[in-house]
């Protein structure tokens, strides 16, 4: 176990390392200059300024060059100085971070209960009135963008019904429409995928045998089929959660939430790169460190799997 956590930790990094190092070359080929931006119109740029921002910001440099030093301080927990606002760029991420956190957990919450809970009731009860009406709801959701859902939402409970207020705040009222929004189609997608797996692994020849010998339902529910089927479910989950903590571009646009996903959009737009390479480096590291989590899952859900 603990040589596959230190291979795992190893192929992080150099994952890390190259999603940087591709994200470095695209910004070198996107057409403009940021730091002309910043200097001003092409009339009215000082070469002395211009040559004084470019030698604080490492742009004088060639790429390989910057790249070396971007990763040097990463390495330290610098992640560079922003070109607009002259602050750090940890400092700048830290309060959007802990937004998009806080949207992204409430999310995957209502994703693990209510997509869980519904795939549950659908494969008890196949077939029935209730399996055929989530099934139908489920396929619509899978179908809807998630703009179009967050717009509704917004539309009629926050702006017609009030129930809710139209801008997203710290407080849990302002956070349930934008988590209910990133929810619905993982939830769909979540119930769908546990119906799935929990009618295969009831038609197992284990589980016809544990009811055959009078365990009681629930143990057979829960220690045995709910176990063996939930591995791709949190195959997903992992996923999913990965997407939502690395920001949700439309829909924190869409309620106006300061997280990780509007800062991407802005720092795009204003061609300010170190906010975008800051972004990036930590969604990358992020989706690594919860796939090495969801790997480790693996062994505790079905001890057959043996990580080595």
């Amino acid at each position: 176990m603990g040589r596959y956590v230190a291979r795992r930790l190893g192929q992080m990094v150099i994952v890390l390392i190259g999603a940087t190092m591709v994200l470095f070359a695209c910004l070198f080929v996107l057409p403009g200059d940021p730091v002309g931006s910043i200097a001003g119109s092409d009339k009215a740029r000082d070469p002395a300024v211009v040559a004084e921002l470019k030698a604080r910001y490492g742009l004088d440099k060639s790429l390989p060059e910057q790249y070396v030093n971007y990763v040097a301080k990463v390495a330290t927990g610098d992640l560079g100085e922003d070109f607009i606002q002259r602050r750090e760029v940890s400092e700048i991420l830290g309060p959007k971070l802990q937004n998009t956190a806080k949207l992204a957990l409430l999310a995957i919450v209502l994703v693990t209960a209510f997509g869980m809970g519904v795939g549950i009731i659908s494969a008890l009860y196949r077939y029935s009135m209730l399996d055929m009406t989530t099934t139908f709801f489920t396929t619509m959701a899978v179908g809807f963008p998630t703009f179009v859902i967050g717009m509704l939402l917004k539309k009629y409970f926050a702006v017609e019904l009030g129930w809710f207020p139209p801008m997203s705040g710290d407080q849990l009222d302002g956070m349930i429409l934008p988590a209910v929004t990133l929810a619905i189609t993982d939830i769909a997608f979540v119930a769908r995928l546990t119906r799935g797996t929990m009618l295969e692994v009831l038609r197992a020849d284990y589980v016809k045998t544990a009811v055959a010998k009078g365990l009681p339902r629930r143990r057979v529910l829960f220690k045995h089929v709910l176990r063996n089927s939930s591995i791709p479910v949190v195959t997903y989950l992992g996923i999913s959660f990965g997407g939502l903590l690395g920001g949700a571009l439309i829909t924190e646009a869409i309620f106006n939430w300061d997280g990780v996903g509007l800062a991407l959009v802005q720092a795009i737009q204003q061609q300010n790169n170190p906010i975008v390479v800051g972004v990036v480096t930590y969604s990358v590291a992020i989706f690594v460190v919860l796939s090495l989590i969801v790997d480790l899952l693996y062994a505790a859900l079905d001890p057959r799997i043996r990580l080595s």
